[in-house]
């Protein structure tokens, strides 16, 4: 009885918060419809900052967002592998591979010492690395627990994020114009190779047809299935920069961190499973447009829990030199994009 009574006292606990999460997620989709440039998880990110705001500072709000910030995001990673075949790494051959290899490793290097010089926190530089380098929302959400990130940087990176995409967005489709005259390959690349959201990539790649929508997805897939490399990679970076004192850190997150890398997160392997199961069939086709759905929807609520959480006064001391680092990481993918679509594709 007390074990029911406890369960139920948490479920009590949560639903509020959640269900002005879902409330938030159900509006963004609407909105959504109407502004596709946008796209329903940017919307529901920054509809969520707006009433966080507002009345999210409430103590009987913060459990459910904390749940949709956290459980619900996790459980989109693990919905996100049962739409993901390692048999699509091969759709866009070799040189497909190595040039999304490369962008993937030069963007996160170069967030990593940017972000170190701009004197950022390593816990942000991190999540932003993870963010622009693999799949925006999904991959923050994957690396914070890795890392031990707190909630105010994750919440920051993951709206800095989708600026940053939502501007790329509008721009990537311009240059690729431009540069390529909407050339399969080289456009696909380009937007695939770049945008942090599959959503963003859609809507990019759409700008200029049917088709460079369709590859372009392809090249930002092969980027999501690197996620679980690249977050035990993020992570290892992370015990290193504790161990020869970059950061000034409390001891107690220096323990946490060498925990991290000796037991990997549920959602990961969950992640990875789920890609396994897909790939080899015994998750069907039909299912996984369902689980695809399904998913889509749950991050976007997610989303608006992790917009709840965000204050605006933090955002606003961030200032101009966030803004300056989000600039610097898209021109610096822009080039290295542009400079290895000549060389290799």
């Amino acid at each position: 009885m007390d074990k029911k009574a406890t369960i139920g006292q948490r479920i009590k606990e949560v639903l509020p918060g959640l269900i002005v999460c879902i409330a938030i997620a159900i509006a963004s989709k609407i909105i959504g419809e109407y502004i596709p440039s946008l796209g329903a998880a940017t919307i529901s990110i920054f509809l969520g900052i707006i009433i966080g705001n507002v009345i999210g500072t409430q103590d009987k709000l913060n459990r459910g967002t904390k749940f949709a910030e956290s459980t619900l995001l996790s459980l989109s990673v693990v919905l996100l592998g049962a739409t993901l075949s390692v048999r699509t790494i091969f759709e866009i051959g070799w040189q497909g591979i190595l040039f999304i290899v490369i962008q993937m490793a030069f963007t996160i290097a170069f967030i990593v010492v940017i972000g170190k010089k701009m004197r950022f926190g390593i816990d942000f530089v991190l999540l932003m690395a993870s963010g622009n380098g693999v799949c925006g929302s999904s991959a923050i959400a994957s690396c914070a627990p890795v890392i031990h990130a707190s909630s105010k940087d994750k919440g920051i990176a993951i709206t800095m994020v989708n600026v940053t995409g939502t501007v790329l967005m509008i721009v990537l489709p311009v240059i690729a114009s431009f540069l390529y005259q909407g050339e399969l390959v080289y456009s696909s690349a380009l937007i695939g190779g770049i945008l942090q959201s599959v959503g963003q990539v859609v809507a990019a790649g759409a700008i200029i047809g049917e088709e460079v929508k369709d590859m372009a997805t392809i090249f930002k897939i092969v980027r999501i299935i690197f996620l679980v490399l690249v977050i035990l990679v993020l992570g290892s970076i992370k015990e290193r920069s504790l161990t020869k004192g970059i950061e000034d850190m409390e001891e107690e997150n220096h323990s946490h961190t060498h925990q991290s890398r000796l037991k990997m997160p549920w959602y990961i392997k969950g992640f990875f499973l789920t890609c396994v199961l897909f790939t080899l069939g015994i998750i069907p086709n039909s299912l996984s447009l369902l689980i695809k759905n399904v998913d889509n929807f749950i991050e976007i609520i997610a989303l608006a829990g992790i917009g709840m959480r965000v204050s605006i006064a933090d955002l606003l001391k961030q200032g101009a030199k966030a803004s300056l680092f989000c600039v610097y990481i898209g021109l610096a993918q822009i080039v290295c994009a542009v400079v290895l679509i000549s060389i290799l594709l």
